[in-house]
C-alpha cells in the first residue's frame, strides 16, 4: 500500500460520490447521479485525496463494507457524515431544496421560508465542520461544493481551521431582486465571504454576486482584478471568479467509439428505424422544463405534420427527490403529457415519445448520446448543464445538432454552435427542432465541430487548474497520482 500524499485535495459536498440503498439485509451501491460527481470523480481519482459527504442513508449500521466496495478503483478515501431523518428533512429537503434551490433558480414562489429549516442548516454545516476538522491537515486544500454548505467555512474558522478553503457553487447565483427575498440573505453572504475563493459558473452569476454583496454587506470594497473580483472586508480579502465547469472530454469521446457503445447504438436505431431521434436527458426537477419540452414536441407534430413518423423523442427522466410532493406531482404531470401526446399521434409502427424513467448506467447513456441526431436540452435555468457537453463529446461523427436553452450556463460557451431557444416559448422550440431536422450535413458538422473543439479545450482538468491556480497558485499536477493507492473508508 502506498503512503498518503503529503498534500491532498479534500472535496466536501453534501453527498458522497456513491449512493447506498438498503433492501432488507442487502445493500446496493451505485454512483451518484449529477454533474458534481461526473465532474470531480475523474479529477480526484488515484491521487489519494479525501471526499467527505453523506452516503444517502439514515441507517448507521454496517456501512463500512458497502462503502469500501464503492471506493474500489476510486483512488481516494471516503469519509461518511451521517445525517438523522430530521437532518435530512429540515437541512436537505427543507432549507437546501425548498428554499435555496427554487430561489436561486428564480422560482421564489415555490420557496417555503420555515425558520426551523434555517436552524437545521446551521447545525448540519457545523456537524460537517466537526468531521472536516478531525480529518484535514493544514497542508491539504479544502474544496467545498454547492449550496448545501454555504456557511461551512465560517464554522471551520470557529473551530480553528488552518487549511485554505475554497467554494464552488454549481447552481446559478440569483440577481439582487430575487436574492433579497431570502430572510437570511445577510447570514448567507457573510458565510460565503468566510471562504478564501468563491467560484461561480458564469460571468452573469459573478455579477449577480457582486451586486448582492455591495448592496447587503456594509463597509465592503469590491473591485475587479483581471478575471477575478476582490472583496475586501474586516481586514480580509476574498476572491470571486467565474469558472465554468466541464467534463472529462477525452474519456467520453474515447468510450463513445468503443465496440460496446457502437453495438448498443446500432441496436437502438435497429429498434427505431428510419427516423430522427431527439434526445432529452433530465433529472426529475421543475427547473428542467420537461413539461415545456413535451408541449413543444406536441406543437411540432401539430404544426409540422410532415415530421410525423419521421421523428421520435426519447425522453429520459432520472428519478430525484421522489419523497417531495412537488416532485411526485411533476412526475405525474410528465407521464400524463406523454400519454396524451402518444394517444393522439401514435400510428402503426410509430410512437412519438419513448419515455424512460430510471437511472441509465454510463454505457446506456453514451449509446443514446451516440445514436440520437438531435439533443433537446431546455432547462428553465441551470448552473451549467453537463449533459449538453457530454452529448457533444460523444457525437463523434459530428452530424448531430444541439438545441440548448439560453438560460443554461452552458449557453455562454456553446452559443456559437448550438441552436439557442427560450424554453418558455414552445413554438420557438418546435421551430428549432424543425430547423435541426432539416439542417444540411455540412452545417451540422461545422456546428458540432466547433462545439466539440470548445469543450475539448475547456475540459474538466482545465477547470480544476484554473480554480486551483486562483486559489493557491497550484495546478492539478501538484497533486500527483499515487501508485497503487488503496482507499480508506471512515464513518462518523
Amino acid at each position: 500500500m502506498s503512503d498518503q500524499p503529503e498534500r491532498r485535495l479534500v472535496i466536501i459536498s453534501n453527498r458522497l460520490p456513491v449512493i447506498l440503498e438498503r433492501t432488507g439485509k442487502q445493500w446496493s451501491i451505485r454512483p451518484s447521479a449529477g454533474g458534481l460527481v461526473t465532474a470531480l470523480a475523474p479529477v480526484l481519482r488515484d491521487r489519494g485525496g479525501l471526499w467527505i459527504g453523506w452516503p444517502g442513508t439514515e441507517d448507521e449500521t454496517e456501512l463500512e463494507e458497502p462503502l469500501a466496495e464503492g471506493a474500489k478503483g476510486a483512488g481516494f478515501d471516503l469519509k461518511a457524515v451521517l445525517l438523522s431523518k430530521e437532518d435530512r428533512d429540515k437541512f436537505y429537503y427543507g432549507f437546501s431544496n425548498e428554499i435555496i434551490w427554487p430561489l436561486f433558480h428564480d422560482l421564489q414562489a415555490l420557496c417555503q421560508f420555515d425558520p426551523e429549516y434555517w436552524a437545521a442548516y446551521q447545525t448540519v454545516n457545523g456537524n460537517y465542520a466537526d468531521v472536516v476538522i478531525r480529518n484535514v491537515r493544514k497542508e491539504d486544500y479544502v474544496w467545498v461544493h454547492d449550496y448545501h454548505l454555504m456557511t461551512l467555512a465560517g464554522e471551520l474558522r470557529k473551530r480553528g481551521n488552518r487549511a485554505p478553503v475554497g467554494f464552488f457553487l454549481h447552481i446559478p447565483f440569483p440577481p439582487l431582486d430575487i436574492f433579497m427575498k431570502l430572510p437570511w440573505r445577510f447570514e448567507i453572504l457573510q458565510g460565503l465571504l468566510e471562504y478564501d475563493l468563491i467560484g461561480l459558473q458564469t460571468l452573469r452569476d459573478r455579477r449577480n454576486f457582486e451586486q448582492c454583496v455591495s448592496t447587503v454587506i456594509k463597509d465592503v470594497e469590491v473591485h475587479e482584478d483581471g478575471p477575478l473580483v476582490n472583496v475586501r472586508l474586516d481586514n480580509r480579502q476574498v476572491r470571486v471568479g467565474a469558472f465554468p465547469i466541464s467534463i472529462d472530454y477525452n474519456s467520453f469521446a474515447a468510450q463513445a467509439v468503443t465496440r460496446e457503445i457502437a453495438d448498443r447504438a446500432w441496436y437502438i436505431h435497429e429498434d427505431l428505424p428510419k427516423r430522427h431521434l431527439v434526445l432529452g436527458v433530465d433529472r426529475l426537477d421543475y427547473t428542467k422544463g420537461i413539461p415545456f419540452k413535451l408541449e413543444a414536441f406536441r406543437n411540432l407534430l401539430t404544426r409540422y405534420p410532415e415530421l410525423r413518423e419521421r421523428v421520435t423523442l426519447v425522453q429520459v427522466v432520472v428519478p430525484s427527490r421522489e419523497d417531495i410532493p412537488r416532485y411526485q406531482e411533476l412526475k405525474m404531470e410528465i407521464e400524463r403529457m406523454v400519454g396524451e401526446i402518444n394517444g393522439v399521434f401514435t400510428t402503426s409502427g410509430w410512437v412519438p415519445i419513448i419515455y424512460i424513467y430510471r437511472h441509465l448506467n454510463r454505457p446506456e447513456l453514451l449509446a443514446y448520446y451516440r445514436t440520437c441526431e438531435i439533443a433537446l436540452i431546455t432547462p428553465l435555468k441551470d448552473g451549467m448543464n453537463l449533459v449538453a457537453k457530454e452529448y457533444c463529446a460523444c457525437s463523434v461523427e459530428e452530424e448531430c445538432v444541439l438545441v440548448l436553452s439560453e438560460f443554461a450556463g452552458a449557453a455562454a460557451q456553446l452559443q456559437k454552435g448550438a441552436l439557442l431557444v427560450n424554453p418558455y416559448d414552445v413554438e420557438s422550440m418546435a421551430d428549432a427542432i424543425h430547423t435541426a431536422f432539416n439542417m444540411e450535413k455540412s452545417e451540422r458538422r461545422a456546428r458540432m465541430g466547433q462545439l466539440r473543439a470548445t469543450i475539448r479545450e475547456n475540459d474538466i482538468f482545465r477547470w480544476v487548474d484554473s480554480f486551483l491556480t486562483a486559489a493557491i497558485g497550484k495546478e492539478l499536477h501538484d497533486f500527483p497520482p499515487v501508485e497503487d493507492y488503496q482507499p480508506q473508508v471512515r464513518i462518523e
